[in-house]
């Protein structure tokens, strides 16, 4: 894309249209090249700084999210990361997210990869355009591998709330909380509620 339809921008969380957020230089800066679906950003932050903005605006700090991803799945390096369970968005790091080297890439948008060489791998998005991004195919199966492992578990968590919050609403077991049974003084006359 050209540089000219790349637009600066100060403030930006990912979404569902979030591809990948890489770093770029700028001048002599490293800055965040956010490509959507359609449209691409730059952002004078750096890529990690993204992706811990997002996770703040979906309400939990990045560091919070790297550790329930430890929990769930065990991993505690190149830590896929959820950044909002409800619409999908997961984000895994192609190296150590402290590189800065470091792309992050939406799990729900990669369509397919393939081999390009020992060191890089051509991903076709979900819009049907292709990157080469400096990762082994080997290593970026295992990030997809991880994050999809991270996204079934977070929704199997997700479905047993769903079922114990079904069941309780069926069965009346909150009902035992009630206080629908008691009666209360209004206006000097009871009343049942």
């Amino acid at each position: 894309m050209d540089k000219q339809r790349r637009t600066l921008i100060e403030e930006y969380e990912v979404n569902p249209c979030t591809l990948m957020v890489k770093p770029t230089l700028y001048g002599s800066k490293l800055y965040a090249r956010i490509i959507e679906m359609e449209d691409e950003y730059i952002s004078p932050f750096k890529p990690l700084d993204i992706i811990k903005k997002s996770c703040e605006y979906f309400g939990s700090s990045y560091e919070g999210r790297k550790q329930g991803t430890r929990t769930l799945i065990g991993i505690t390096h190149k830590v896929p990361i959820t950044i909002d369970p409800v619409h999908f968005i997961y984000f895994f790091p192609t190296t150590s997210p402290n590189n800065n080297d470091c792309i992050w890439i939406s799990h729900e948008n990669v369509l397919s990869h393939q081999r390009v060489d020992s060191q890089q791998t051509l991903v076709t998005f979900r819009n049907k355009k292709h990157y080469t991004f400096p990762i082994s195919s080997a290593s970026f199966e295992n990030q997809l591998l991880r994050t999809a492992l991270l996204r079934t578990k977070i929704m199997q968590r997700l479905e047993e709330t769903e079922r114990k919050a079904y069941y309780f609403s069926r069965t009346g077991r909150y009902m035992e909380a009630s206080e629908s049974h008691h009666l209360y003084q209004s206006e000097g006359r009871p009343f049942k509620h």
